[in-house]
């Protein structure tokens, strides 16, 4: 199977006029073919109005059916072999084994929300019977479920062309909740776009799925992005990339006659908290722990560390030199996109130049293309608290080590702190009433709190929050990864008084479904 540079709108494919699109190998700077030509408004026309006209039916597929679905486009992806991998590696610059590990991630999350519609629980069955005879008033028949919101737009990632892009996380929860999905591929890595869109489409043919259950379409900057969001038949927008972006479709989404949900994941930078006995006992293995999840995949990770907050002492003097000397050792490496090594380039360059902070180390000097340096820097906790834009997230293996005088200044830079994604607290046992008083703090600035590991690396589970408040994330209620991402795609329907035949089969008399239920405030199994 070899990419075509083709538009995938339900099951026909088409090549656009617009302007081109093409991949670019960023470890030679090679162009890629083929060329794909950008979409415009006949095919924004004509993917929304296949996806609208398959919005009902979708919904209400057996729970079999959809949950098929999914192993499908599971099974598909796999079918593809090795030439997804090889297309993926030459569009983004990333390794075999990392992309090998990225299409394993993507077809277990696919499987997991198989299981997950199976089981039902997500329709959150609840049901109060009536009560006629009650007094002073009685009470009607009163039942509830989840349906999908409707059509959905996601828009692939830069810096995962599987887990998060055409068959990612965001369409993997829409379509499990009975959403048609639109999706907007990343020009990064349109080939291997069209390569997982294909397994999708093909998915879709076996399992007798509505036509308008999938589409994928390509553009250039945001024209094709924003007339997706501003048509009144998409009901929600899964995003994960920049700040600036997710603004955007954030305000056009609220623009729009009906305002619609933007799920952006969009800038987080991780802080790591050093608390003293931790420091004290372990100093160097902490420093070699951070050097090796900063560094990882040239620090292209929504979850890269980057910054490290302690307090002053010579155990952090020790980590300091340590982490300053493991940090020059640091092989380059190649990033994603020609634009994302300029930004992290000049994300390094503001570093440095800010006469507040003090380099630490660098790794080693690239000699191929658009190759990764690694950095490390430090400064104050005064400095921190009063310069704003130490908190501009840096894409890639740049990090800050944070200096405080105490514990108390310690807690005020947490509490300085924007919305994150994470927070990671190392400690020892002497540590933990330390760690009691700042919890609390990093509970309402970040989605996920750790203890002794590190941020780098997302369990695709049932307990996981891949989520945060804002700038982390547009709303921070949802996650993006884990069984309960399928919550954004769904709101609570209540029906009053319905003949039985009227309902939906999971609140009917008798559980036909075998579902969860709560009924009359006890749950049944």
């Amino acid at each position: 199977m070899q990419p075509k540079g083709q538009q995938l709108i339900g099951q026909e494919t088409f090549s656009a006029t617009g302007a081109p699109i093409q991949a670019v190998n960023p470890a030679t700077g090679e162009h890629l073919e083929p060329i794909y030509a950008a979409g415009g408004s006949a095919e924004v026309e004509r993917a929304c109005e296949l996806a609208e006209s398959a919005s009902v039916e979708f919904r209400t597929t057996s729970l079999q059916q959809r949950a098929a679905f999914l192993d499908a486009i599971a099974d598909q992806i796999e079918a593809i072999g090795d030439e997804l991998i090889e297309r993926g590696m030459l569009e983004s610059g990333l390794p075999r084994a990392r992309l090998e590990g990225e299409r394993g991630r993507t077809c277990g999350q696919l499987r997991l929300f198989a299981s997950v519609v199976r089981e039902g629980e997500w329709l959150d069955v609840r049901i109060d019977p009536a009560m006629p005879e009650r007094k002073p008033m009685p009470r009607v028949d009163l039942r509830q479920q989840h349906i999908a919101l409707g059509p959905v737009v996601v828009f692939g990632a830069s810096n995962f062309p599987l887990a998060f892009s055409v068959a990612g996380g965001d369409t993997a929860s829409a379509l499990a909740a009975g959403c048609p999905v639109i999706v907007k591929a990343h020009s990064a890595h349109p080939g291997t776009s069209e390569l997982v869109g294909l397994a999708v489409q093909a998915a879709a043919k076996q399992c007798e799925m509505p036509e308008g259950v999938f589409s994928l379409l390509f553009g250039s900057g945001n024209e094709i992005g924003q007339a997706l969001v501003s048509d009144s038949r998409i009901k929600a927008v899964g995003f994960t990339g920049s700040r600036r972006g997710g603004m955007a479709l954030m305000a056009t989404a609220q623009a729009r006659p009906q305002p619609i949900p933007v799920y952006a994941e969009m800038s987080s930078i991780n802080p790591v908290f050093l608390l003293p006995e931790a420091l004290q006992s372990r100093s160097q293995a902490l420093a070699e722990g951070f050097v090796g999840s900063l560094s990882m995949g040239a620090g292209q990770f929504c979850t890269n560390p980057g910054l490290v907050i302690a307090v002053r002492s010579p155990a952090l003097d020790e980590f300091v030199t340590a982490a300053g000397k493991a940090i020059t050792t640091v092989a380059a490496q190649t990033m994603l996109t020609p634009g994302i090594h300029d930004a992290y380039v000049q994300g390094v360059k503001a570093l440095s130049g800010n006469d507040n902070v003090r380099a630490l180390g660098n790794g080693e000097r690239g000699e191929a293309s658009n190759q990764c340096q690694a950095a490390l820097f430090t400064t104050t906790a005064e400095s921190f608290i009063s310069d704003q834009s130490l908190q501009d997230e840096v894409f890639g293996a740049s990090s800050v080590v944070i200096e405080c005088d105490d514990m108390a200044q310690l807690k005020q830079v947490a509490e300085k702190l924007e919305g994150q994604l994470t927070a990671t607290i190392q400690m020892d046992d002497g540590d933990v009433e330390q760690a009691r008083s700042l919890l609390p703090t990093l509970e309402e600035k970040a989605g996920r709190v750790m203890a002794n590991g590190w941020p780098t690396g997302v369990e695709v589970c049932h307990a996981m929050v891949h989520g945060g408040p804002f700038p982390a994330t547009s709303d921070s209620r949802t996650t993006s990864v884990g069984s309960a991402a399928i919550h954004r795609f769904l709101r609570p329907v209540c029906y009053q008084n319905l003949p039985q035949a009227l309902l939906p089969e999971a609140l009917r008399d008798g559980n036909p479904l075998n579902v969860s239920q709560l009924v009359d405030g006890k749950r049944h199994v």
